[in-house]
């Protein structure tokens, strides 16, 4: 299957959750500024610029590593180069594909001669959107969700930003997988219906009954504040300890593991490309865990929570959403998860391209894997 219409139409509608994802959160930080809610105004603008900088250096290092630093290019990468430090790379890079996808599939010109660089670029978009998600919208998430549970402290702004955060979620997940599965060669595409759907009500499911979990938490005592600290030190030390080799230079590579160890709080991924049928038992049974045992301890050490309106709707809702979506995990990857032959895992990485309009799958060999 071609870069399609629907595949256009799917990137011009990640293009407006994400403007729409940053900015609903924008007005928020200014309207806790607004009522004096300093620390929330700033921890929430902070998530904003975080996942922004973060996608911004590794957007415009993908750019240096795809173009030969000569004389003829030189004057473009400077472009390129001021783009990304006023924070609009990423923007560029959808500008980009769309506007160069357009002939393609809207005026049927010049289709087999350039789909391969189409799918190129929209792999490179897919990641750095899935690590914009997790590094900005997740967190937001997160934060919203115990202001809401902990202060009791609700707006229309704030459901705005949780909804199009959610939708942020899932639109960029999905479409990542798919995206990288059909841009990597030997690689069988993801098929559409029932198998995408189970896909994203496995990751829906298990990263919501994630992060309302990680809320209760940080509502028994502000120190999980530190617990999490901690499990980002290790899930990035594990991705140190298997010697991952994503990135050109040593710290950038330092900088992806951190970004690693963040999603490795929220949600599975293959650190390396190999079989992780253990590893991924061991994280969900060690996850699953944590997040039951949430609501027990909020139970035990303030009592008076149970009577709260919320208590018990986000428990049930955590031991619903958490078994259910670890019920579609298993459904996927016994029955629906395509594979080839040659296929250890999907692959969900990255496809370079080159001045000579050559595609590698150097970045996808070495990316993250599900």
């Amino acid at each position: 299957m071609g870069f399609t219409r629907f595949r256009w139409i799917c990137t011009f509608v990640g293009l407006v959750f994400s403007v729409v994802d940053i900015a609903s959160d924008f007005l928020l930080s200014l309207q806790y500024f607004r009522e004096g809610h300093y620390t929330w105004f700033a921890l929430t603008l902070i998530f904003i610029l975080i996942g922004s900088l973060c996608t911004q250096i590794f957007s415009y290092s993908w750019f240096r590593d795809d173009y030969n630093d000569d004389e003829e290019t030189h004057t473009y990468a400077t472009h390129m180069g001021l783009l990304h430090l006023l924070h609009l790379g990423f923007f560029t890079r959808y500008y980009d594909l769309l506007k160069r996808s357009f002939s393609c599939v809207w005026r049927a010109r010049s289709r087999s001669s350039n789909e391969m660089e189409l799918f190129g670029l929209a792999a490179d978009l897919s990641m750095l959107r899935l690590m914009e998600t997790f590094l900005e919208s997740v967190p937001q998430l997160l934060l919203q969700t115990y202001i809401m549970l902990q202060h009791q402290r609700t707006s229309k702004l704030q459901y705005l930003s949780m909804v199009v955060s959610f939708l942020n979620v899932a639109w960029s997940t999905v479409d990542y997988w798919r995206c990288l599965r059909r841009s990597l060669p030997n690689t069988e595409e993801m098929p559409r219906g029932i198998p995408t759907a189970i896909y994203l009500f496995y990751k829906i499911l298990t990263i919501t009954a994630r992060i309302l979990s990680l809320a209760l938490f940080i509502m028994l005592t502000p120190y999980s504040i530190l617990v999490l600290f901690f499990m980002w030190l290790i899930m990035t030390w594990g991705a140190h300890v298997v010697k991952t080799n994503f990135c050109t230079s040593l710290c950038l590579e330092e900088l992806y593991r951190s970004v690693v160890g963040v999603i490795l709080i929220f949600t599975f991924f293959n650190i390396k490309g190999k079989k992780t049928k253990k590893e991924m038992s061991i994280y969900y049974m060690i996850v699953t865990l944590h997040n039951f045992l949430a609501p027990v301890l909020l139970f035990l050490v303030i009592p008076r929570t149970a009577e709260s309106d919320f208590f018990l709707p986000v428990t049930v809702f955590i031991l619903l959403s958490n078994t259910m979506g670890l019920g579609f995990l298993i459904l996927y990857y016994s029955a629906l998860h395509p594979r080839n032959q040659n296929e250890s895992d999907a692959v969900d990485g990255m496809v370079t391209v080159n001045t000579n309009n050559s595609y590698t799958t150097s970045r996808s060999d070495r990316f993250l894997r599900l």
